[in-house]
């Protein structure tokens, strides 16, 4: 019955840190109208431009004024928001 009870807790366990991987960040329209009007040269970068992806502190991000949460780049012509805190690539704006 112990070995049930752990065999359950651990399956309970690994699913929620899966679901916790897997949330989408929604960023606000103004910080997306904001990153779209602003020039910027574009960095190269020879890692993958995907969401989740971390960049390296060598990546200038430039913050965005009205909201400290949010950063954003031109990376290898790609335009990106990412978290402040963290340079997680959150969205790449089309």
């Amino acid at each position: 019955m112990k070995r049930i009870l752990v065999a359950i807790s651990a399956a309970l366990f690994a699913s929620g840190t899966a679901f916790a991987q897997s949330t989408t960040v929604v960023v606000p329209g103004e910080v997306r109208t904001y990153v779209t009007e602003q020039e910027v040269p574009s960095v190269t970068y020879d890692g993958d431009i995907v969401v989740g992806s971390e960049l390296p502190s060598s990546v200038e991000v430039h913050t965005i004024p009205s909201n400290s949460d949010y950063a954003y780049t031109v990376v290898n012509k790609k335009r990106v928001i990412v978290s402040q805190k963290t340079h997680k690539i959150i969205e790449i704006v089309k």
